[in-house]
C-alpha cells in the first residue's frame, strides 16, 4: 500500500525555536525603553523618568508571557490583555509592545476553545473602543486644550475601527488555523483507518488463500499417494505372479506421481513471491482422465460424464474435480477390497450434480471418514464457497455415497 504523505508541519522543536525566535524579535523593543528610562533616571522626581519606567515594566508584562502561549493561550492572553488595560489607564499614548495582543488573541483562537477565542475577540474590539478614547483624548487636549468628554466624531470612528481590525484579523487567522488542523487530523485519522482496513483485509485473504492451497494440497496428495499405494502393491503381487504386469503398474505409478509432483509445485509455487509458471487447473474435462487413472489403478469404475465441450465456471469446474477426486481417493482407502464404484456428474436445471457411490463397506466407511479425516470437511468447505449442498453418508443397499450439487 502507498505509504500516506503528511502535510508539512512545524515539529515540537520547530515549534519551540520559532516562539524563541518570534519573542526574542519582539524583546529588542526592550532594551530602546530600558535605555530610555536610565537615561532619565537621574532625576528622581522627574515625571518623565518614572512615565519611562512604566513603559518598561509595561512592555516586559506584555512580550515575556508569549513564551507560553501555546501551552497556556488563555491565562498569557489575560495577562497580556490586563497590561493592555493598565497601559489605557496609567498612559495616554501607545506602546510598541501592543503588537503582542493581536498574537494573544490569535494564540487563543488557535489552541484554546472556540468560545475563548470569541471572548478574546470581544474584548479586544471593546479593547479598541476604550484605547482609541482615550488616545484620541490626550491628543486633542494637548493640541487645543479641548476637554476628553468631547470627542470628535469623524476622527474617532475611523480610528476605532483601524484598531478593531487588528484583534478581528488575529482571530479569523486562529480560528482558520485551528479549523484547517482539525480538517487535516481528521483525514490522517481516517487514512490511519483505512490503511488498517486495507492491511486486515490483505491479512484475511491470505488466511483464506493458504486455507484454500491446504484443501487443494489435501486433495492433490490424497489422491497421487492412494493412486501409488494401490499401483505399488499391485505391481509387487504381479512381480510374483505375472511379471508381465508389473511394468504397467510401475509406469502408472511414475506418471501418477508426476502429475502430483506438478500439481504440489503450482500450489507452492502460489507461495513464493513473484511471478510463477503454472499449469492449468482442473476443468471438467479432466474428470474423464481422472476416471481412466483410476480403472487402470484396478478399480471397477462405471461413469456417465457430460459432454466434453459443456462450459462451466472455472471455480465450478475445479470444484467437482476435487469432489470426484477426493470421493475416489476414499473408495480406495476405506471401501476395501474389491469394491466398485459409480460416477456420475449431470448438468441440468442450472446446477451441476455430482453423485459418487460404492458398494464398499458403508456404515464402516462412514465412521472411518468421520474419525479426523479433512476430506469431507474440504469438500464441504468447497462446495459451500459456491453456496453449494453436499450430502455424504451410506447407501441404501449398502456402500457409501457422497452427493453435491453445485449452482450455475
Amino acid at each position: 500500500m502507498e505509504e500516506l504523505v503528511r502535510p508539512w508541519r512545524l515539529g515540537p522543536r520547530g515549534r519551540w525555536w520559532f516562539d524563541v525566535l518570534l519573542a526574542g524579535t519582539l524583546f529588542l523593543i526592550i532594551p530602546f525603553y530600558a535605555i530610555q528610562a536610565l537615561l532619565d533616571g537621574g532625576a528622581a522626581q522627574d515625571v518623565s523618568s518614572a512615565s519611562h519606567v512604566v513603559d518598561l515594566v509595561l512592555v516586559v508584562v506584555q512580550l515575556v508571557p508569549l513564551l507560553w502561549r501555546r501551552r497556556h493561550p488563555v491565562i498569557v492572553y489575560a495577562v497580556v490583555a490586563s497590561a493592555c488595560a493598565l497601559q489605557v489607564l496609567l498612559l495616554d499614548y501607545p506602546l510598541v509592545s501592543q503588537v503582542s495582543f493581536p498574537i494573544a488573541v490569535y494564540s487563543v483562537a488557535r489552541y484554546a476553545r472556540p468560545r475563548w477565542g470569541l471572548a478574546a475577540l470581544a474584548v479586544g474590539l471593546f479593547g479598541s473602543v476604550l484605547g482609541a478614547y482615550d488616545w484620541l483624548g490626550a491628543v486633542d487636549a494637548a493640541s487645543n486644550n479641548a476637554s476628553q468628554d468631547a470627542i470628535n466624531w469623524s476622527t474617532y470612528v475611523p480610528v476605532v475601527l483601524s484598531l478593531a481590525t487588528f484583534p478581528v484579523a488575529a482571530w479569523a487567522l486562529g480560528a482558520l488555523a485551528r479549523t484547517r488542523t482539525a480538517y487535516v487530523d481528521s483525514l490522517i485519522q481516517r487514512n490511519e483507518q483505512l490503511r488498517r482496513e486495507a492491511e486486515q483485509r490483505a491479512e484475511l485473504g491470505a488466511t483464506q488463500e493458504r486455507a484454500r492451497i491446504a484443501r487443494e494440497m489435501h486433495d492433490v496428495v490424497a489422491h497421487g499417494l492412494s493412486v501409488i499405494v494401490v499401483q505399488a502393491d499391485g505391481a509387487r503381487y504381479a512381480a510374483e505372479q505375472d511379471p508381465a504386469l508389473a511394468p504397467k503398474a510401475l509406469e502408472t505409478v511414475a506418471q501418477t506421481a508426476r502429475e502430483a509432483l506438478a500439481e504440489m509445485r503450482q500450489l507452492l509455487g502460489l507461495l513464493r513471491d513473484g511471478d510463477t509458471l503454472t499449469r492449468p487447473q482442473p476443468r471438467l474435462g479432466d474428470i474423464a482422465t481422472l476416471v481412466e487413472e483410476t480403472r487402470a489403478g484396478g478399480m471397477e469404475l462405471t461413469a456417465n460424464l457430460p459432454e466434453p465441450g459443456l462450459a462451466v465456471p472455472e471455480g465450478v469446474a475445479l470444484t467437482a474435480f476435487r469432489v470426484v477426486q477426493e470421493s475416489l481417493s476414499n473408495v480406495r482407502k476405506h471401501a476395501g477390497p474389491g469394491a466398485a464404484a459409480r460416477v456420475t456428474v449431470t448438468a441440468d436445471d442450472g446446477s451441476l450434480t455430482i453423485e459418487v457411490a460404492d458398494d464398499g463397506r458403508g456404515a464402516a466407511a462412514d465412521a472411518t471418514a468421520q474419525s479426523g479425516g479433512l476430506g469431507l470437511i474440504g469438500m464441504q468447505e468447497r462446495i459451500s464457497a459456491h453456496n453449494g449442498t453436499l450430502e455424504t453418508g451410506p447407501a441404501s443397499g449398502g456402500g457409501f455415497r457422497v452427493y453435491a450439487r453445485l449452482p450455475l
